[in-house]
């Protein structure tokens, strides 16, 4: 189980940074901008951290069940 938790931080760590970045990227340019570009602009960044967050969770669930290589199913 100790090893397992060792390679959940990559991920976990992956996951933060691009979430961090998507949101100060996206939020920089809201405030830029006015009108319904600011709302088409503000679901963007929503959007990839939701399917980061399924991703991440994905990838959490396949090392906990002992899946560490996934591409041998290919």
């Amino acid at each position: 189980m100790k090893e397992h938790k060792k390679k959940l931080i990559a991920p976990i760590i992956v996951t933060a940074i691009m979430v961090l970045y998507y949101i100060a990227y996206f939020g920089f340019l809201i405030s830029l901008i006015d009108g319904i570009w600011k709302w088409l602009l503000g679901i963007i960044p929503l959007a990839f951290t939701a399917l980061l967050l399924k991703v991440c969770i994905e990838r959490i669930n396949e090392i906990t069940k002992g899946e560490e290589d996934d591409l041998n199913k290919y």
